[in-house]
């Protein structure tokens, strides 16, 4: 069972807070199952977006948890800003949190490419 996606973002936050970054919610969508999207902000004005990993990433160990992937790396916003524009057309119940922090560590879980089964 996967644990409620309000619940999944609090902790995000309190991680977050607790390794001395800044977190924020920028877009709110549904409280059980909403998807996430990750804005990390760099001091240079450049931005990594995070979306949920596709489903081939996981196996009966992660079912229940959530896994991040890369979808942009270090570009200006508004690239950004149009890639969560489209993504919220195709689902307008998806979250977006915005980070400060340099390294994302343990903080958010990411796969790892070379993982991929396909």
């Amino acid at each position: 069972m996967r644990l409620r996606t309000d619940i999944f973002v609090s902790a995000l936050l309190r991680r977050v807070f607790a390794k001395g970054g800044f977190a924020a919610v920028e877009a709110k969508g549904a409280d059980e199952a909403g998807a996430v999207f990750i804005r990390q902000h760099f001091r240079d004005g450049l931005e990594t977006l995070y979306g949920p990993a596709p489903q081939s990433f996981f196996d009966e160990e992660t079912t229940g948890g959530r896994l991040f992937e890369q979808r942009l790396t270090r570009k200006e916003p508004d690239r950004i800003r149009e890639m969560l524009e489209r993504e919220r057309k195709f689902d307008p119940d998806l979250w977006i949190i915005e980070l400060e922090a340099d390294d994302l560590g343990d903080i958010v879980p990411l796969v790892d490419e070379r993982q991929n089964p396909l």
